[in-house]
């Protein structure tokens, strides 16, 4: 991802302030990746920034397999202590239901090119966090190319 880090981290903290955080907003965690699918394999992927979590680049190793081995909706995949299932593939970015959740209505996950995002199981947060994530990637695909 090419980007311009300065412009990525103020659009990040403005974004992130207004849709990721405690209860009621649809986003309950938010990562940014530096990260290149074609880079050397040796090279692990850099958390450039992270909102109502704390994950280590290692925690996502077994996603960044899952996603090289492109079977998106045959296998699952981990982020964290989460386990995943691939629920809807959209051109730019995907959905996936977190099977393992503590609370009965389930949690999720957005992966899109720019970042993941984890919102809760309910079918409106999930509508709310894909506006939310799509209108950040709106702006940051708008400066970056």
């Amino acid at each position: 991802m090419a980007a311009d880090w300065m412009w990525a981290r103020r659009s990040w903290e403005k974004w992130a302030g207004k849709h990721v955080g405690a209860s009621g907003k649809p986003v309950k965690a938010a990562l940014l990746l530096n990260y290149d699918p074609t880079g050397p394999s040796r090279l692990l992927p850099v958390v450039a920034e992270q909102e109502g979590t704390e994950l280590k680049a290692v925690d996502l190793l077994p996603f960044l397999d899952f996603v090289r081995r492109n079977n998106l909706q045959m296998e699952f995949f981990s982020i964290g202590s989460n386990q995943y299932l691939v629920t809807s593939i959209h051109e730019h970015w995907l959905c996936a239901r977190c099977v393992n959740a503590v609370q009965p209505e389930g949690e999720g996950v957005i992966i899109m090119e720019i970042g993941a995002y984890l919102y809760d199981g309910s079918l409106g947060s999930a509508s709310q966090a894909m506006v939310a994530v799509d209108q950040f990637a709106w702006h940051f695909n708008r400066r970056t190319h």
